[in-house]
C-alpha cells in the first residue's frame, strides 16, 4: 500500500505591502504548503495580489481568516502591530513568522515569546540580510579563518521609503527614530552575526532637513559587541544608494556590494604590502568583470530572486517548520535585536514627540488670511504682495523659515490636524500649494490629501476658499484647433493615462466644486495658464520637453503658448477674494497677447545657453511607441507614452471674457513686459 499524502501547510498573510510580493514568491516555491489567503486593510490592494500568486481569499481581518484553517501567519504589518496580532495567531493554534523588528519593546517581545510556549507553536523573525546569498558567502569566507580573526564590521545602508501620502500621521512617522528602527535593525544582526552579540550600544542622530515627514534622516551607531566592534551609517539622503558591509580581519578584509550581489576578499598575500593590494585589486576587478554581468542574466532568468534573503529565510523557516529542526531565527535573537533598537530610539522619539505638540499647541497670532504653498513660485509672489497690502496673514509650509517669522504653522497639508489648526480663525485661505514633483505619494499627500484637508478645514472654519487649480485638467488631445477655450471647454477625459500631476490635480478641482455644489463651500477657482517670471527662467514652456539639459520641441515652435505673467496671477486671486460674483465660479487666468513657443526660446536663450531640438510629433510619437512596448515587457510605468505627445499640444486661443467680466481683471503687466523682466532685454 502507499502512505498516503500528507496535507500541505496552510499559511496565512496579514498585510499585503510591497513585502508581501516577496514572501509568496517564496512560499508558492514550496511544493509542501498552500497559500489560504491575504488579510490588509486595503481590500483592493489584498485582492490584487491574491489573484497574481493565487493566494486563496482575501479577508478584512485575522478572526475572519480562522475560517480557512491556516497553521501557519506570516505578520508583515508595522511593529506597532506585530504583538497584538501574533498573540491572535497564536491563540487561533498558528505558528507564527513576523516581519523585522520582532516587535517595538523588549515588554512585547517577552509576551509574544512566553505566549508561544504556553501555546506550543514556533515564533520566528525574518532577519532576512543574514540570508543574503553574498552575506551567506562572508560568513562563510569569516568562519572559514581565511581572514583571520574577524574585530570589526561596518555597516553602511541607505534608503528612500516611499513618501507618506496624506491622511492621520501613521505612528513610523510619529517616532524620531522611524528610520532607525526600519534599518538599523537589519545592520545590528549583520554585525552580530560576524563579532557575535551587542553587549552596549551607541547611536547619534542628525537631521538634514530634506525630508521633514522623517525627522532625523541620518544615523551613526558604534556597538561593542562580544568579539569585536560594529560600526553603522545609515542615511536617507546619499546617493546611489548603498547595501555595504566591510568586515575587518587580522588576516584579510570581506567586502559585501548588497546590491550587486559581489563578495570580495582582500587577503594579505606573501610579499611587499603594496605588491599584495595592487594583485587583490586586479584579481576582484576582474571577477567583478564576471560576476556583475552573470548576476544581472540571473536576476533576468529568475535564477536570483529580487530580495534574495527575504526569499531565503522564509523557506529556511517552513523547511525547519516541515522537518522539525529548529527555524532560522529564534524568537531571543529578535528580542535581542528589539531591545537594542528600542534602547537606541528612546532619545529620538522624545524629541519628536516634543516637537509634534509643540507644532500643535503653540499659540498663533491671530490672521486674517492663510496661504498654503506661500515657499513656491507663486505662493511667494503672493505672501509679498499680501505684506505689501499690510494684511494679517498666516503660512503653512513644510519646513520652518529661515527667517523665524511668526504666524507660520509647519506640517505636511496632507496631515489633517495640521491643516486645521492653520485655517482656524482666518477668514481667507488661498490653497496655492501642491505637489510639483516626486512619486505617487508625494502628489496624494500634497494635492489630494492636501485638498481635501483645506476643504474640511474651510467648511468647518467658516472660512473663503480661493483655490489655485491648473489648466492641465483640460481636454490637451481633443481640443480642436481654432476654437476658444473657456471655462465649459471639455475636462481631461484620460487623466490616469497623462501622468500623476495630471491626474491629481483633476480630482482637486472636482472636490472643490462637489464641495461647492453639494456642502455649500464659499470658493473661487482660478485656473492660470503657464506662470512665468523671474525665477522660472529654466522650466520649458508647454509642447517643450526638458532632457538631460536639452529643450526637445515637439513639432517647428510655432504653437501659442497660454502665458500669464506671475503678478498679473497675483491680482486674479486677490480679485476673485474680493468679488461676490466670482463666488462658485471657475475662472480662466491667461494672458490674451499670442507669444509663440519660438518666441519664448528667443527670450529664453538670453540669459542661457540654450540646447534646443525641434522634433516632428510623428517622430515622438514612434519614440513613445517603442517606449510603451518596454513599459509593457518590464511590466513598468513610463514617463512617455502616444497619448502623452498629443497632449503637448499647448491650448488655445483663449476666451477670458469671464476673468474680465466677473473678475474685472486684465492683466496690467503683460506677456510682453513679463518676458523683458524675466530674460531681460528691450
Amino acid at each position: 500500500m502507499s502512505s498516503p499524502i500528507a496535507p500541505k501547510v496552510r499559511v496565512g498573510l496579514i498585510g499585503a505591502g510591497y513585502v508581501a510580493t516577496h514572501h509568496l514568491r517564496a512560499l508558492n516555491a514550496l511544493s509542501f504548503v498552500e497559500v489560504v489567503g491575504i488579510c490588509d486593510r486595503d481590500r483592493a490592494r489584498a485582492e490584487a495580489l491574491a489573484k497574481k500568486f493565487r493566494a486563496g481569499a482575501v479577508y478584512s481581518d485575522l478572526a475572519s481568516m480562522a475560517a480557512a484553517k491556516p497553521d501557519v501567519i506570516h505578520i508583515l504589518t508595522p511593529p506597532e502591530f506585530h504583538c497584538a496580532l501574533a498573540l491572535q495567531a497564536m491563540d487561533m493554534g498558528c505558528h507564527v513568522l513576523v516581519e523585522k523588528p520582532m516587535a517595538d519593546s523588549v515588554e512585547e517581545c517577552d509576551r509574544m515569546i512566553a505566549h508561544a510556549r504556553e501555546k506550543g507553536v514556533v515564533l520566528s523573525v525574518n532577519h532576512s540580510d543574514r540570508f543574503d546569498p553574498v552575506v551567506l558567502k562572508a560568513i562563510e569566507v569569516a568562519r572559514s579563518g581565511a581572514c583571520g580573526d574577524i574585530m570589526a564590521v561596518h555597516s553602511i545602508r541607505s534608503s528612500d521609503y516611499p513618501t507618506y501620502a496624506g491622511g492621520p500621521l501613521p505612528q513610523p512617522y510619529r517616532q524620531g527614530s522611524y528610520p532607525f528602527r526600519d534599518l538599523g535593525v537589519h545592520s545590528l544582526y549583520l554585525i552580530e552575526s560576524f563579532v557575535g552579540p551587542v553587549q552596549a550600544l551607541s547611536v547619534k542622530f542628525y537631521e538634514s532637513g530634506r525630508n521633514p515627514m522623517i525627522s532625523f534622516d541620518e544615523w551613526r551607531g558604534y556597538a561593542e559587541c562580544e568579539h569585536g566592534t560594529g560600526y553603522m551609517y545609515l542615511s536617507w539622503n546619499t546617493r546611489p544608494i548603498q547595501s555595504e558591509l566591510e568586515i575587518h580581519g587580522t588576516r584579510g578584509v570581506i567586502k559585501v556590494d548588497r546590491f550587486l550581489q559581489v563578495c570580495d576578499v582582500h587577503r594579505v598575500l606573501p610579499g611587499p604590502k603594496q605588491i599584495g593590494n595592487i594583485l587583490n585589486g586586479f584579481r576582484n576587478a576582474l571577477r567583478r568583470s564576471f560576476v556583475v554581468p552573470f548576476n544581472l542574466l540571473r536576476f533576468m532568468t529568475g535564477s536570483l530572486k529580487p530580495s534574495p534573503g527575504i526569499y531565503r529565510c522564509v523557506q529556511d523557516f517552513h523547511k525547519a517548520l516541515h522537518n522539525k529542526t529548529p527555524v532560522p531565527v529564534s524568537p531571543e535573537e529578535g528580542r535581542r535585536i528589539a531591545k537594542w533598537i528600542d534602547v537606541a530610539s528612546a532619545e529620538a522619539d522624545h524629541r519628536k514627540a516634543l516637537r509634534l505638540a509643540h507644532e500643535l499647541e503653540k499659540p498663533l497670532p491671530p490672521a486674517r488670511v492663510l496661504v498654503t504653498g506661500g515657499g513656491g513660485f507663486l505662493g511667494r509672489a503672493l505672501v509679498e504682495r499680501l505684506r505689501a497690502n499690510r494684511e494679517s496673514i498666516r503660512l503653512l509650509l513644510r519646513r520652518a523659515p529661515a527667517d523665524g517669522s511668526e504666524g507660520v504653522v509647519i506640517g505636511s497639508l496632507g496631515q489633517p490636524e495640521v491643516v486645521d489648526r492653520a485655517v482656524q480663525g482666518v477668514g481667507v485661505v488661498y490653497h496655492v500649494g501642491a505637489a510639483m514633483k516626486g512619486g505617487k505619494e508625494e502628489f496624494e499627500q500634497g494635492t489630494i490629501w492636501g485638498t481635501r484637508n483645506v476643504i474640511d478645514a474651510c467648511l468647518r472654519h467658516g472660512a473663503k476658499l480661493v483655490y489655485v487649480s491648473s489648466m492641465s485638467v483640460a481636454d490637451h488631445a481633443g481640443h480642436q484647433n481654432g476654437a476658444p477655450v473657456t471655462e465649459q471647454s471639455p475636462y481631461e477625459p484620460y487623466p490616469d493615462r497623462r501622468g500623476v500631476y495630471t491626474q491629481t490635480k483633476f480630482r482637486a478641482e472636482h472636490m472643490v466644486l462637489e464641495a461647492m455644489r453639494e456642502k455649500g463651500l464659499r470658493a473661487v477657482i482660478v485656473r492660470p495658464g503657464q506662470i512665468f517670471g523671474p525665477g522660472a527662467e529654466h522650466v520649458t514652456p508647454n509642447g517643450v520637453i526638458g532632457i538631460a539639459g536639452r529643450w526637445i520641441v515637439a513639432g517647428n515652435g510655432s504653437c501659442a503658448l497660454p502665458l500669464v505673467y506671475r503678478d498679473d496671477v497675483v491680482d486674479a486671486l486677490l480679485l476673485a477674494e474680493q468679488s461676490d460674483r466670482a463666488l462658485g465660479q471657475i475662472v480662466n487666468v491667461v494672458d490674451p497677447v499670442s507669444v509663440t513657443q519660438n518666441d519664448y526660446l528667443e527670450h529664453a536663450g538670453r540669459t542661457q545657453a540654450l540646447r534646443v531640438t525641434r522634433m516632428p510629433v510623428w517622430v515622438l510619437t514612434v519614440l513613445a511607441f517603442k517606449i510603451e512596448i518596454l513599459g509593457m515587457v518590464l511590466k513598468r510605468d513610463v514617463p512617455l507614452s502616444r497619448y502623452k505627445i498629443r497632449s503637448l499640444r499647448p491650448l488655445g486661443p483663449f476666451d477670458v471674457s469671464k476673468a474680465r467680466d466677473v473678475l474685472a481683471w486684465w492683466p496690467k503687466v503683460g506677456t510682453t513686459e513679463g518676458l523683458k523682466r524675466t530674460f531681460g532685454g528691450g
